[in-house]
């Protein structure tokens, strides 16, 4: 398992560096408005996505060892493609960003629906290696072709150059991603009967998956929304820097979460759960405090000349931000439990706890304190969602809190066994 784990965060660092890349000659050519109107962008279609969810997302890789791919995979598409068209109408009608930005709005929404729900499908498989070589090759595509078009300057240095590369990004890896699930043993013939009963059977699963995922991206992203209403898009660009730059290190909960789920999936909901699992998730915790803590002693003097000197504003940020991301990485893998076990109803209240307190305390603190409240909003909800998982937790496994937050001293000897092994 540990194994899959550091395989997974490799893939995984790779992707964090690359968006960190993105994130970086995003703001650093276009400033601090351009990186705004990207991240609204980014945001935009991550709520589409979420909502695609709602026939598919996670209940793909728990269906998939379980159905025929091809029966799960016709409902989502047609699912993806009827959200897609049906909020970026939504946008227009409310934010009116004009056609051009529409356009890619649909047609992007699109492209990486399908590229979500093959890669889902992929990983139900346990084709861990294809589904982290996907992943990796749709991030390095975006940022070289940034990268590319932006030292070309003149007409590409402008945010129309983001939708142009996010195409390429797609497309490739959504095409390479057919040939996995090519070669499973599959009949894509007879679907009829079996097909309709499929579709209820995703349906089913995924509105109790997902539902906690939805309220969850409302917790990640509702502050960016509150800060463009009451500050401008230079406030969005400014904030995104920061809060990118903390959520990267969530790559390591998100590593060892995957891995548990998928573990969980396939060993069913009466299999208890293994002391090694709580030995991860303490070295998992860690691993995330230890970085954030690095990450937030960078100099100020360090952001402005990175990123430009805009993003000076980033690091109270940061610093706010910090305390409600290592919290979240204790969520993350909490959560994964209950989403192995089926007990979607638990996550989704705790989603609801932690969107509740992001209402309140974004109306609170976005209008006097800006960008510092969204960060400190963000926190606060992180805690209060936590703390109602850990809560159930317990009551579920008789495992108190401690046991995933505290690390032990065998710990230790076990990471040094492990080293040894190694370099041995």
């Amino acid at each position: 398992m540990l194994r899959r784990i550091i395989q997974n965060f490799a893939t995984r660092l790779g992707t964090a560096l690359l968006s960190f890349g993105i994130v970086w000659l995003t703001a650093r050519y276009l400033g601090a408005a351009g990186r705004g109107a990207v991240s609204l962008f980014v945001t935009d279609c991550a709520a589409l996505l979420l909502f695609i969810g709602l026939l598919g997302g996670s209940s793909l890789i728990y269906l998939a060892p379980r159905r025929n791919l091809w029966h799960l995979l016709l409902p989502a598409y047609a699912w993806a493609v009827a959200v897609c068209l049906g909020g970026t109408a939504l946008v227009a009608l409310f934010r009116q960003p004009g056609p051009e930005y529409l356009l890619h709005l649909a047609g992007l929404s699109v492209l990486q629906a399908f590229f979500s729900i093959n890669t889902a499908l992929v990983l139900g498989r346990r084709r861990e290696a294809a589904y982290n070589l996907l992943t990796l090759s749709q991030v390095t595509l975006l940022a070289g072709g940034l990268g590319l078009a932006f030292a070309a300057g003149g007409q590409w240095l402008s945010v129309r150059s983001y939708y142009w590369v996010s195409y390429l990004a797609f497309g490739l890896p959504l095409l390479l991603s057919f040939l996995p699930l090519l070669r499973q043993p599959d009949r894509r013939q007879r679907l009829g009967r079996r097909l309709r009963a499929t579709t209820r059977e995703l349906a089913r699963h995924s509105r109790g998956a997902h539902f906690s995922n939805i309220l969850a991206f409302a917790n990640y992203r509702l502050g960016h929304y509150f800060v463009a209403h009451y500050a401008d898009i230079r406030a969005v660009g400014i904030l995104s820097v920061g809060v990118a730059l903390v959520e990267a290190v969530w790559l390591i909960p998100r590593s060892t979460a995957l891995v548990q789920y998928v573990d969980l999936v396939h060993a069913g909901p009466a299999a208890p759960l293994p002391p090694s699992a709580l030995r991860v998730a303490r070295l998992t915790v860690l691993g995330t405090a230890t970085a954030l803590g690095t990450l937030i002693i960078l100099p100020t003097a360090l952001l402005t000349t990175v990123f430009g000197p805009e993003f000076g504003a980033a690091r109270p940020v940061m610093v706010l931000l910090a305390p409600g991301a290592v919290l979240m990485a204790v969520q993350m893998l909490v959560s994964s439990y209950f989403a192995g076990r089926a007990q979607y109803r638990i996550n989704n209240l705790a989603s609801v706890v932690g969107l509740g307190v992001t209402l309140l305390a974004c109306a609170l603190l976005i209008p006097h304190f800006g960008i510092r409240g969204a960060a400190g909003a963000a926190s606060v909800s992180y805690g209060a969602s936590t703390l109602f998982l850990l809560h159930h937790f317990r009551r579920a496994t008789g495992t108190p809190p401690s046991a995933l937050l505290l690390p032990r001293p065998a710990d230790a000897g076990y990471c040094w066994q492990l080293l040894r092994r190694r370099l041995g």
